[in-house]
């Protein structure tokens, strides 16, 4: 696969410990405008840890981190999230009783007049996550309704849309399938390839070999810290990806080497 472009995200040799334990070998990853790389691997592959460190919860112990060419190096989510990498993990930071408007916003919400005159701007606030979550295919009727009436599908919608609003160029997504029926999976991937076409770079952590295949880019497989390789969708076969996933088959050489 050629890219004439940076990559938005890129590690190279990434190792990370926890005490005697080595959790990931040697990752380079690379993540692109426009395109849902998908990482995959059974439980205790090292996808979570990958994950925590391109979003900033940890730091790796070897290897190097690179965000649109410049090296970088972060202490926290914050840091992460202030270069555009905005991950939505599996348990949304959602408030049930709040309404959608408000976890749409939920700590930045727009203002309007000055000193003891300054007072929320529920108008725009609701014509901005009106018009944001339309972007992603959701309309919305009741935008001040409580968000805990939304579908599975709807608030993983919100949380992405609120990321990208905020000025996410990559999104990282933690099992956003996962306790979803058949309808809103389709949902949420539907709603994943609105944010590549919108040139976002999309880091999809799922374990469900059928989804990822369905849209996915590109594949990286883990298993046990270890990388079997980035692979371009015609380059892997299904049954191939899932026998990696298990940790059968060979290494294969991955379009990055």
């Amino acid at each position: 696969m050629t890219h004439s472009n940076l990559p938005l995200l890129e590690t190279l040799g990434i190792y990370k410990s926890f005490g005697n334990i080595l959790a990931l070998r040697d990752i380079s990853i690379q993540v692109y405008s426009g395109e849902v790389l998908c990482l995959l691997g059974d439980n205790g592959a090292g996808k979570s840890t990958l994950i925590k460190i391109l979003s900033g919860v940890y730091s790796q112990h070897k290897g190097s981190y690179f965000v649109q060419g410049e090296k970088a190096r972060f202490n926290s989510p914050r840091d992460a999230l202030d270069r555009g990498i905005a991950t939505v993990y599996q348990e949304l930071a959602i408030i049930p009783l709040m309404s959608i408007t408000r976890n749409f916003f939920l700590g930045s919400e727009p203002t309007k007049g000055k000193g003891l005159f300054r007072r929320l701007d529920m108008k725009l606030a609701n014509r901005v996550t009106r018009e944001e979550l339309a972007k992603m295919g959701v309309h919305l009727k009741d935008d001040g309704r409580p968000a805990g009436t939304l579908s599975g599908g709807e608030r993983q919608c919100l949380a992405i849309a609120r990321s990208i609003y905020f000025g996410a160029k990559i999104l990282i997504l933690d099992e956003p399938t996962s306790a979803l029926g058949v309808k809103e999976v389709d949902v949420v991937l539907n709603y994943i390839r609105k944010a590549r076409s919108r040139g976002l770079g999309v880091i999809l952590i799922t374990h469900n070999p059928n989804h990822a295949y369905s849209i996915g880019d590109r594949f990286m497989i883990l298993t046990h810290g270890w990388s079997h390789g980035t692979f371009l969708k015609e380059d892997i076969s299904f049954d191939e990806m899932i026998a990696m996933m298990g940790g059968e088959g060979k290494h294969y050489l991955s379009e990055d080497k």
